[in-house]
C-alpha cells in the first residue's frame, strides 16, 4: 500500500496488524522451547510485550521473560546522526547460546537498527538462529534485511517517516522536516 503524507492508522487497525502476527510467529516457533523474544527499544519493546502476552496465552513455548536491547551505541550512524541517546542498559535475562531468538521491532526501515541489534546479541552469546518480526516494514532498505513476520508493509517516500505511538497503539506516517 502507498501511504499519503500524514497518514494515521488508528488503534483498531494497528491492533489487527499485531494480532495478524501471532499465528505466523507461533508457526515459526513451533515446538522449539528454546525460543525467546527480544524487543529493540523503544517501539520494539512495546510490540514485543503485546506479542509475548498473546503467544503465552496461546500456549506457545516461549521464554517467560521478554528481553530488551538498547542498541544506541551499536548503530553505525551514531556520529553522523548526532544521536543523543538515553543511555540505559539492555536487559537480556536469559542465556542466548543455542537459542532461537526472535528479534522484535516496530518499524523496519533501512535495516541499520536490526544490524546493530544483531551485533549486540552476539556480544551476549551465539544464538542457534535469529528471526525478525516487525510491526511495519517500509520501503527504502539500505541493507539486505527482511523480516520473517510482518504486521503491515507500506511504500513511502524517502522524506517520510513512520512513528509508533505505543501508548495509543497508533501509527503515524508524516513528512520529515
Amino acid at each position: 500500500m502507498t501511504a499519503s503524507p500524514d497518514t494515521l492508522y488508528d488503534t483498531a487497525t494497528v491492533t489487527n496488524w499485531l494480532d495478524s502476527m501471532v499465528q505466523p510467529l507461533a508457526e515459526l516457533i513451533g515446538n522449539d522451547d528454546s525460543a525467546a523474544l527480544i524487543g529493540i527499544r523503544r517501539g520494539g519493546v512495546d510490540v514485543g510485550r503485546y506479542l509475548h502476552e498473546k503467544l503465552s496465552l496461546a500456549g506457545v513455548p516461549i521464554n517467560q521473560t521478554l528481553g530488551e536491547l538498547n542498541i544506541a551505541f551499536y548503530r553505525d550512524d551514531f556520529s553522523s546522526m548526532g544521536l543523543h541517546p538515553v543511555v540505559g542498559p539492555s536487559q537480556v535475562p536469559f542465556d542466548i547460546d543455542n537459542r532461537h531468538i526472535i528479534l522484535i521491532d516496530d518499524v523496519l526501515g533501512t535495516g541499520r537498527t536490526v544490524r546493530a541489534a544483531m551485533n549486540e546479541i552476539f556480544d551476549y552469546g551465539r544464538p542457534a538462529r535469529i528471526s525478525l518480526a516487525v510491526l511495519v516494514q517500509r520501503t527504502g532498505h539500505e541493507l539486505p534485511v527482511r523480516a520473517d513476520v510482518v504486521g503491515h508493509s507500506v511504500d513511502i517516500e524517502a522524506d517520510q517517516y513512520i512513528d509508533l505511538d505505543a501508548g495509543k497503539m497508533q501509527v503515524n506516517i508524516g513528512r520529515k522536516a
